[in-house]
């Protein structure tokens, strides 16, 4: 349990990161662009985004314990590639049938989560290393 807790935290820390580069640095301008889209409070609710990636984060990390099998960095790649796959396509093309949002903004959230995700693989599978 304990390289699942430590994973989560290494996660969680690579979403957060991430995601302020993708959606402040990278997407901010396009976003601002869109206010129409967005809820007027919505900078004050970000505190639930922030809980959702705590889950996430120790779902993702406890997830891969229960499959470990030690491979190295390859078999942190292919789970974040799979769990990446799993969330990203729902999330961004089913925002896109749902919102008003450009097709292309769609494209992007998955490309970037599934970078993300791909990422946090690798940050797992560190914390758990390779069995001998």
């Amino acid at each position: 349990m304990k390289k699942v807790l430590i994973g989560a935290v290494v996660v969680f820390v690579i979403l957060e990161v991430l995601d302020i580069i993708i959606h402040s640095i990278i997407l901010g301008s396009v976003y601002a662009t869109m206010q129409d889209v967005w809820r007027p409070d919505m900078m004050q609710k970000m505190w639930v985004m922030h809980i959702v990636k705590i889950v996430v984060a120790f779902m993702f990390a406890f997830i891969f314990s229960k499959g470990y099998e030690g491979k190295g960095l390859m078999e942190g790649v292919r789970y974040g590639f799979y769990i990446g796959l799993m969330l990203s396509m729902g999330f961004a093309f089913g925002s896109y049938a749902s919102f008003r949002i450009p097709h292309q903004l769609a494209l992007q959230w998955f490309i970037f989560a599934m970078f993300e995700y791909i990422i946090a693989g690798v940050g797992v599978a560190l914390v758990f290393g390779k069995k001998k």
